[in-house]
């Protein structure tokens, strides 16, 4: 794969729209600035005729699929991303800046997803309803059976572009849906090299249709579109809530932003607690919505677990994406890295202390542990989606669940302890949609229910959740005679 020829327009009833008045639009490697390869941008008219075939396809194809042919295309689709393993690997560190390893991690992911999905098909039951335990319902049957929405329009960011957009798509195909997929901009050439995968597992042409270009551009005719019964985002706060407005009575999936505490008891493995940290914080340079940005650290083990942590730190190694020593990779622009640093020295100003990193250069920025924080400091209140951890000293139980529940963001926590007991209580209090137990927040498995509440977001995915969040419940009742 020469990634100097990447060139991609839409895809619409299994044909690219190149050309004819459609704008090109430059792609870059975030680590060198080079161009790796363009898309063409799709036009208003596009999203119409994207959604208008999806619809069809939907009404005359899909949802009369058999499950066991759904899932037959969903696990060829799996085969055939395993066979190109290395190829999107590589194409994922090139336009999303991913250290190789990481972008190995997210397509062994993006596989799983599709045999989860795969499995997820031919597993969508209804329920029977005992009709006689209301009065007058003797001698009847009652029950329920999952049917597809339709057309599902899905909206990814760059952070994870293969593995999110296939949180989307594998879902909506196992439920029997069409998808319409806009990807991020910045890394487009992950989900076109995903749909044609698709296409040759032998996907109906127009089930699934990619719409390339500028979300400001696109979202708004994709979103409230009437032939579009589900809308699935994840992104940014102030654009998907935009998006929930604008959707109106459609179904919505929003998983937004996040500002993941996480909670380090004195009777923890501090050992282990660093090394989640570190993968936690740093990860993807991060810019994951669950990454660790606030971290509590009981009083009495403060000191040593901050030593441990810099210690810890002095040794990643930060550089280009596709060298295999490479840890800590560049921010996806320096517009970016320019906000991060921008939070850090404002922190700073205001009284904080940055115990290492803090220097930006370009794309980069050294891997940022900050204390001496408070809680209206931007780099603990906001998400700063980028290598930057501030630690803050606490007390007992009680003091720690009010700081962590201190936020508008409920994604993810993590909570380290040797006390089942208070590691429960823990879980029972803090206000997120997951909390993981001696783990990082940053962690997903790919068929578990994931999303938050608060300001990050509304339902929930997860292959068999978000089955159910694309699919209605419909009730069969029959009178026997």
């Amino acid at each position: 794969m020469n990634e100097k020829e990447l060139y991609f327009g839409s895809f619409i009833d299994g044909k690219e729209r190149v050309g004819n008045g459609r704008k090109d639009m430059e792609v870059f490697n975030p680590f060198n600035h080079e161009v790796i390869g363009k898309i063409s941008c799709a036009k208003k008219e596009d999203v119409e005729q994207a959604i208008a075939n999806s619809h069809n396809v939907f009404k005359e194809t899909m949802r009369n699929m058999p499950a066991h042919e759904r899932s037959e295309i969903l696990r060829k689709t799996a085969d055939l991303l395993e066979d190109k393993f290395e190829d999107f690997a590589k194409i994922l560190s090139l336009e999303a800046g991913k250290p190789i390893r990481e972008s190995r991690g997210e397509v062994t992911r993006a596989v799983q997803v599709l045999r989860f999905s795969a499995e997820g098909a031919k597993n969508i039951y209804g329920e029977q309803i005992p009709l006689d335990s209301a009065i007058g319902g003797e001698n009847q049957i009652g029950f329920t059976k999952r049917v597809p929405l339709g057309v599902v329009a899905a909206i990814t960011p760059f952070n994870f572009p293969l593995n999110l957009a296939l949180h989307k798509i594998a879902p909506a195909i196992a439920a029997g849906n069409t998808i319409v997929l806009k990807p991020a901009e910045k890394t487009p050439f992950s989900p076109a090299l995903l749909y044609q995968l698709f296409e040759e597992a032998g996907l109906p042409k127009g089930a699934l249709n990619l719409l390339m270009g500028p979300g400001t551009e696109l979202v708004e005719s994709l979103v409230t579109h009437p032939f579009v019964k589900k809308v699935t985002f994840t992104g940014s706060n102030a654009v998907g809530w935009k998006i929930n407005e604008m959707a109106k009575r459609k179904k919505v999936t929003l998983e937004l932003g996040s500002n993941a505490p996480n909670i380090i008891f004195e009777d923890s493995d501090l050992d282990l607690a660093v090394n989640a940290i570190v993968t936690g914080g740093y990860t993807y340079a991060g810019q994951a919505c669950v990454s660790a940005q606030r971290i509590y650290v009981q009083k009495p083990v403060y000191d040593q677990f901050l030593d441990k942590l810099v210690s810890r730190l002095a040794t990643l190694k930060m550089g280009d994406p596709l060298d295999e020593s490479t840890e800590l990779g560049p921010m996806i622009t320096e517009d970016a890295a320019k906000r991060a640093e921008a939070w850090i020295n404002e922190a700073v100003e205001q009284g904080a202390t940055i115990l290492t990193g803090g220097n930006c250069n370009g794309t980069m920025i050294e891997p940022t542990v900050i204390t001496e924080v408070n809680k209206d400091m931007k780099v603990v209140c906001a998400e700063v989606f980028a290598p930057v951890v501030s630690v803050m000293p606490f007390t007992d139980e009680e003091e720690v669940i009010a700081y962590a529940n201190q936020t508008e963001f409920g994604l993810h926590a993590g909570v380290f302890t040797k006390d089942i007991n208070r590691a429960m209580r823990l879980a029972d209090r803090i206000e997120t949609g997951g909390v993981w137990i001696n783990e990082v927040s940053v962690r997903r498995y790919d068929h578990i229910p994931y999303g938050g509440i608060k300001n990050s977001g509304i339902g929930k995915e997860g292959i068999k959740y978000a089955i159910e969040e694309m699919t209605d419940i419909k009730f069969i009742g029959i009178k026997l005679y």
